[in-house]
């Protein structure tokens, strides 16, 4: 009898202590993380003087009190072997002093301390991993993860290379499982540390990708979706580089409904100011990667940036925008071949819009606050350039020209006659399958356009969809409506094939049928028995991640 009391007893103290200091953790990057990582300019050609030279750079140009405050040493910095106590070892002829010396400096500059490790039995460089190897044996995480409590690491990225699939084990479940693992060793070693995942970058293209994202939440803080962004190659130094951050942001744009403050989809580096990048590109990926509230970690050499590459990226106004506490990521209100226009909601109620120039010659525009969502002709918007600080008031059209690959961002305030802005903008489908030399916005994105073909973006107003608060899919007095197996555009009302839900895997469910809506069969867009993961039936909407079903 003392027994069967006893032990209820104990189970729910257990219990409840685990409640306890699950309440008292620290919750971890609330906003982006900032720093500074070695690989996209150094990749392993690098020794603790040249982490140690970046961070002192990153104190006396300001831009570590700006807030890149991380310095990270990724792949290379071990032995391909671990001791004969199976611990990890750290290359002597990189680091003569140890690890703990460095993290000890980096530390006393007032900076954080991050490592890379690998969910594998090997890094992508060969180097000892944390995971199980082919042969088998056990993992290493735990101890692994002891060590870096030791040296002080606060920020930890582990990739996601040579991972092991078990026998019958499907290769995401491999995944989640190591990287569930080092999540739990993280907290069992005892100190907060950011934990970046680098598990969804492996299935882009696939369907497991957004299973593998919807899981990744739960583990870490921060998590790389997609292709890496593009190293400096000595051997070709100025060779252009803004392709690839094209890529990324346009891959990246498309994801908002994954991310929360606390959790944020990774884009990748900030290669701006880098060689290979010029001004107007440096420009455009901080303001892009702050309108989609992206990590900013810097990864070039930087006592080699300009004064005027400093001066962008630590642009206060345009940081405070990536750094905004309510954490939303940007809607693509409109795209055509040569311009994407963005409107991100800010915390206090004003918004940011960018508008980016992707063509070769310099582009004039004239927005209206009408295009930005608000309505009423006596609007009117304060309206501060946060590259040049010029704040101008009671404006009716914002006017600029922007140069080639060049972004303009503002900050804007409306006017009362404004009213709450709508929740509009273009709806996307992406494109699997995408080759290496097309990957573009073009050849990667299609809009829904009325009267219900999906089409490559063109920016005309047939590719404006308002989402309703009841649900409805509005372009202008008509919506979105399953007629049949048919979606098509009817006059409003309040039947329920004109209401969709909308889930965390993207897709779009109508309210009646429960069946999803389709991308184009034999050129109609249809409406059929939801897929798991299927590319036809992913979607993006207007301010996506606010609450999916």
């Amino acid at each position: 009898m003392k027994v069967n009391f006893i032990l209820p007893l104990l189970f729910a103290a257990l219990c409840f202590g685990r409640q306890a200091r699950a309440a008292e953790a620290p919750r971890l990057a609330l906003a982006p993380p900032m720093g500074w990582n070695d690989w996209a300019h150094y990749q392993c050609g690098y020794t603790a003087n040249t982490i140690l030279a970046n961070a002192r750079v990153l104190v006396r140009s300001g831009l570590a009190a700006r807030g890149y405050d991380t310095v990270t040493i990724d792949d290379c910095w071990m032995l391909a072997g671990r001791d004969s106590r199976g611990g990890l070892q750290v290359d002597p002829r990189r680091f003569p002093d140890g690890m703990p010396a460095v993290a000890a400096a980096i530390h006393a500059l007032g900076l954080k301390f991050g490592i890379y490790e690998d969910a594998g039995a090997a890094t992508c460089g060969g180097f000892a991993g944390s995971g199980v190897a082919r042969s088998g044996g056990k993992p290493h995480f735990l101890a692994d993860a002891r060590l870096f409590a030791s040296w002080g690491v606060d920020y930890l990225k582990l990739d996601g290379c040579n991972v092991q699939a078990g026998a019958g084990e499907a290769g995401t479940a491999a995944y989640r499982a190591a990287y569930r693992a080092e999540s739990i060793a993280l907290e069992r070693a005892g100190k907060p540390v950011v934990f970046s995942e680098s598990a969804p970058a492996y299935f882009q293209g696939t369907p497991d990708w957004y299973d593998v994202l919807r899981w990744a939440r739960g583990y870490g803080q921060l998590w790389r979706e997609g292709t890496d962004v593009e190293i400096y190659d000595r051997r070709q130094p100025d060779r252009a580089r803004f392709g690839s951050v094209m890529w990324n942001y346009d891959y990246n744009l498309q994801l908002a409904r994954f991310q929360k403050p606390g959790n944020w989809n990774d884009a990748d580096f900030i290669i701006g100011g880098d060689r290979g990048m010029t001004l107007a590109e440096t420009r455009s990926q901080l303001a892009l990667w702050s309108m989609m509230s992206a990590p900013l970690i810097l990864s070039s050499d930087l006592d080699r940036l300009s004064p005027a590459a400093v001066a962008v990226l630590g642009n206060r106004a345009v940081l405070s925008v990536d750094q905004d506490p309510l954490g939303r990521m940007a809607t693509l209100l409109r795209r055509s071949a040569s311009l994407d226009l963005l409107l991100k909601p800010l915390q206090d109620g004003d918004a940011a819009v960018a508008v980016l120039n992707r063509g070769a010659a310099v582009l004039h525009i004239e927005l209206v606050p009408r295009e930005l969502g608000f309505s009423g002709e006596r609007c009117r918007l304060e309206v501060e350039d946060l590259w040049t600080g010029a704040r101008s008031r009671s404006l009716a059209v914002i006017s600029s020209d922007i140069q080639a690959h060049d972004t303009g961002i503002w900050k804007i305030r409306p006017a009362a006659e404004c009213g709450t802005p709508a929740r509009a903008g273009a709806v996307t489908r992406i494109l699997p399958g995408v080759p290496d030399n097309r990957r573009d916005a073009e050849d990667y994105t299609r809009c829904l356009a009325a009267p219900g073909e999906v089409r490559r973006c063109q920016g005309t107003a047939a590719e404006v969809w308002r989402v309703m608060p009841d649900e409805s899919l509005r372009q202008r007095r008509e919506c979105l409506t399953q007629v049949g197996a048919r979606a098509a555009l009817a006059r409003c009302g309040s039947a329920a094939s004109q209401r969709w839900s909308y889930n965390l895997l993207g897709n779009l469910i109508n309210r009646s049928s429960h069946l999803c809506l389709t991308g184009p069969v034999s050129g109609r867009l249809t409406v059929q028995a939801c897929g798991h993961n299927l590319a036809s039936q992913i979607w993006t909407l207007p301010n996506g991640a606010a609450s999916p079903r």
